[in-house]
């Protein structure tokens, strides 16, 4: 009988990967030449079918056929490009509420730091991971008992959310004002997490308006508005829109901010697919235009803030802005993302999905800007240690009070003093310390040392230098047009595509989706090459 399942289950398994395979071919049964290439096709999977059978009956262990399948499906996946992918059933739920604004799970924000360990970057406010004592910069070194070493943020996301009401076991390490780094044990009761876009929003001197996008939801545009239209009644005078460490998000969300920056009808941008076997162009491909009046005043300042985290919707709306000279783009060079992902639900259940690339979008300069990234108008980079430090600054000013959220300590830019020490105090410092070596030793001497480092961490604060340089240029003169001619830069040479050695350096998937897909676009990038 075990027999007989097994190989019930392999026929089932087999037909349902050939579905599945017709579907990543864009083939479906009428798109696939009767006579030939289905047989290809079917020559093709057939080492699959057969490691699926020897996988169910000479396992050592009876396999699971959920695991096996959707450990093929990954597989797959992961063969196409950087950005395509199998969504689990779980997964699936998780990101559809991420996009409404509300997820199971802890609250907080994961990334990979320069050595590849998993690092809280910031616990959302009033989450349970908060509450739990969870701090910016920890390293997650298990979840659970399951070490983390080498472990992708995507894994370790899907350990650390659950179901509400559920717990898991966190080991951080935490370093804090130069002591030496400590293991800290927290467990954290997972539930309902409200996720706001807007993660600041505030009139600084001046009367500049500051908002920074963490990412883009469905109420991404909404918040906004209402936030801009506040600080228009507050007499705001020019405005910031802070991209930094933004991912990205909707698509539509990235059109849908445009509109309340750019006259109605601006193309933000358009998409471009996998070309039809017949020449003509994909019929999924589109054009996103501002189908609204702008709500911020034409010819009012405005700078974009962006840096090397700033991704995917975020990139899309900065290049619009950047292009109609809407905005001066300020910061590092973005991240590179030039993909669309479409979510496609998996049949029969439809209850997974594939988030699987389906097109390159472009900006208005007529150019993507995958793996290459927008440049900046105008360059100001912060060191990963200053954007650390600024980082844990920003998260302590509100820490303990949820009413300063909005009134984060970005530096003197946002009116807070900064603390340094001055040539004299240093000098008394070095004196204090022959003094304590005289009378209690030099052991003595190092002790106090240490002391006064961690306490020069607390007392120390550090200014935002790309926010201070905004508002610097933003204040500098009151109209749009001399800024715009003083700062802004020809926008060939701040979006501009791959270059053929970066695109050489990419695995040959990524390289093929770069790829010329007309002979207009392979024209192009022949005379590029003579140039």
């Amino acid at each position: 009988m075990q027999n007989r399942n097994a190989k019930y289950e392999f026929v089932a398994l087999l037909i349902f990967l050939v579905s599945m395979t017709l579907l990543l071919t864009n083939g479906f049964m009428g798109r696939i030449d009767a006579r030939e290439n289905n047989v290809d096709v079917y020559q093709q999977i057939a080492p699959m079918g057969e490691v699926l059978n020897l996988i169910l009956e000479d396992y050592v262990r009876e396999a699971d056929l959920e695991d096996v399948v959707n450990g093929a499906l990954m597989g797959m996946m992961s063969s196409l490009d950087r950005n395509s992918s199998f969504i689990s059933k779980d997964d699936l739920q998780k990101m559809r509420e991420e996009t409404q604004g509300e997820f199971e799970g802890i609250g907080v924000s994961i990334k990979l730091d320069d050595n590849d360990n998993i690092m809280v970057f910031q616990p959302i406010h009033n989450s349970p991971a908060e509450e739990a004592g969870i701090l910016p910069f920890d390293l997650i070194i298990k979840i659970g008992d399951v070490s983390t070493e080498g472990m992708s943020l995507n894994d370790a996301a899907n350990l650390i959310r659950g179901p509400k009401g559920t717990s898991v076991d966190l080991t951080l390490l935490r370093q804090q004002d130069g002591a030496e780094p400590r293991e800290v044990e927290v467990s954290v009761k997972r539930a309902n997490v409200p996720l706001e876009s807007i993660k600041e929003a505030r009139l600084l001197e001046g009367g500049v308006g500051y908002v920074r996008i963490g990412d883009f939801k469905d109420t991404t545009a909404r918040d906004l508005k209402e936030r801009l239209k506040e600080f228009l009644e507050q007499d705001m005078r020019a405005f910031v829109l802070d991209l930094r460490w933004n991912p990205g998000g909707l698509l539509t969300a990235s059109q849908q901010v445009c509109e309340l920056f750019l006259p109605k009808a601006s193309l933000v941008t358009y998409t471009r697919g996998r070309v039809r076997e017949d020449g003509k162009a994909n019929g999924e491909d589109m054009e996103l235009y501002t189908e609204r009046r702008p709500v911020l005043p034409e010819g009012m300042p405005m700078i974009v803030l962006v840096n090397d985290q700033t991704a995917s919707s975020s990139e899309i709306v900065t290049g619009a802005l950047q292009y109609y000279k809407r905005a001066l783009v300020l910061g590092e060079k973005t991240f590179g993302k030039g993909s669309v992902q479409t979510i496609i639900p998996v049949p029969p259940e439809r209850e997974s999905a594939l988030r699987l690339t389906t097109a390159l979008y472009y900006t208005p300069a007529d150019v993507t800007i995958d793996h290459q990234g927008i440049l900046p108008d105008i360059e100001v980079a912060m060191s990963d240690e200053e954007e650390r430090a600024l980082g844990v600054q920003m998260y302590y000013s509100y820490k303990d009070n949820p009413e300063m959220m909005d009134q984060q300590n970005h530096g003197s830019v946002t009116g807070n003093v900064l603390t340094v020490h001055t040539e004299e105090e240093m000098q008394a410092r070095e004196s204090m310390f022959g003094n304590v070596d005289e009378v209690l030793g030099e052991e003595a001497v190092e002790l106090l040392k240490e002391y006064i480092e961690r306490t020069r961490g607390t007392k120390e604060t550090i200014d935002d230098k790309p926010l201070l340089r905004a508002v610097e240029i933003i204040t500098e003169d009151s109209v749009w047009e001399n800024l715009i001619q003083k700062y802004h830069r020809d926008v060939h040479e701040t979006q501009m595509a791959a270059d053929v050695d970066s695109v050489q350096e990419l695995s040959e998937t990524e390289q093929a989706l770069l790829a010329p897909t007309t002979e207009e676009e392979q024209g192009a990038t022949e005379a590029e090459t003579n140039e």
